[in-house]
């Protein structure tokens, strides 16, 4: 039988009770999802369930990520809610290639993991996969394993493998969509330009679940918690002097109330400018490089070769020597104090949560 499989939180249970349910069939992994955005959400997701699948002895099958097909696809269906005509085709889509990589291996039997799902419906994932099986000739099974209480087994199961556990469908529209409601800011979309990793991003999760299973396979027992932290993440932000946009670095945590400010600089100490309004601080890019112990030689090589997330604030915390300041720090190569500088700065400060690893003994 093979196998759609959508993530982890889905295949773990459900391959089991498909194993127990159907013990003569031999189980084959099919990861096909060209829904799920961004990219990194998609090998975040795809390392867990080949994590999965190893625990549970189950081969598994990568599918082409074809995101831009799948775009272009559901084109006008943008503004759809969970469980309306987008979700209609994209399982369409997915049980389609589905049942055409079991015809082209030689299964006969092909079911998804989606039946799983609790968000999902079960009357469109029939439909989908019974006309499916009229279209290439292999028998869909749709086991329906939410019942008895097997939804909350299935969370337990999750929480006990420490698998990871996405809060969204997996599109973008979803996504955007939920974040909308919840009135939160949808950060899954935001990569800062220098790559650099940041707290409870995508790449951020990507490394502690990979660095979970080396764990695993060098037998350490480890634990991952969970706690509240305030995030940041800068969306915009700029330095003007003379009607000349300036090459500049904003340091975390960086915020104005107003977005936008034309400020002077009022006073130097030791090697930090501050200026009149917002409580802004300047450094040069020569103090910067001292600080970090690097050797920036202009503001794109930061960009080019970011310090570590840890080590900015480190360098922060030295600045202004207080941990709960939202004042601006902007690196610049040169400080001059004749004309005043205009700033913008759009910025998010908000709650959020983030793993860590921590090992045990």
């Amino acid at each position: 039988m093979l196998v759609h499989i959508c993530c982890a939180v889905d295949s773990h249970f459900f391959l089991q009770r498909l194993a127990k349910e159907y013990p003569d069939e031999k189980l084959t992994g099919f990861f096909y999802d060209p829904n799920i955005h961004p990219y990194s959400e998609y090998q975040l997701r795809l390392l867990d369930v080949k994590r999965s699948c190893k625990k549970l002895g189950v081969d598994l099958i990568e599918g082409e990520y074809d995101y831009e097909g799948w775009i272009e696809a559901v084109r006008g269906l943008e503004k759809e809610p969970e469980k309306g005509a987008r979700c209609d085709f994209c399982f369409d889509n997915r049980l389609e290639t589905t049942a055409q990589k079991a015809a082209e291996i030689g299964e006969k039997t092909f079911t998804t993991t989606l039946l799983t799902s609790p968000k999902k419906s079960l009357e469109q994932l029939n439909e989908a996969g019974i006309m499916m099986e009229k279209k290439h000739g292999v028998h869909f099974e749709a086991p329906d394993f939410r019942k008895g209480g097997g939804t909350q087994e299935q969370f337990a199961m999750a929480r006990e493998e420490q698998i990871y556990h996405q809060d969204y469908c997996g599109c973008i529209y979803a996504l955007t969509m939920q974040r909308e409601e919840q009135n939160r800011l949808a950060d899954e979309l935001f990569s800062p330009l220098s790559k650099q990793v940041q707290p409870e991003s995508i790449e951020d999760r990507i490394a502690l679940y990979a660095m979970r299973n080396q764990l695993e396979d060098e037998g350490i027992k480890y634990k991952i918690t969970r706690e509240k932290f305030l995030n940041y993440r800068l969306l915009r932000g700029f330095v003007k002097q003379k009607g000349t946009v300036l090459p500049s670095y904003f340091l975390p945590y960086s915020l104005i109330k107003r977005k936008f400010i034309k400020t002077r600089i009022e006073n130097k100490i030791e090697d930090i400018y501050f200026t009149r309004h917002e409580n802004i601080r300047f450094i040069t890019l020569s103090t910067f490089s001292q600080l970090l112990e690097k050797n920036y030689q202009t503001i794109q090589d930061i960009i080019d070769n970011p310090p570590l997330f840890d080590e900015e604030m480190s360098a922060r915390n030295k600045i202004i020597q207080n941990f709960y300041a939202l004042s601006p720090i902007i690196v610049l190569k040169d400080i001059d104090q004749s004309a005043p500088y205009q700033v913008y700065c759009e910025a998010k400060v908000y709650e959020d949560t983030r793993e860590h690893l921590v090992t045990l003994g």
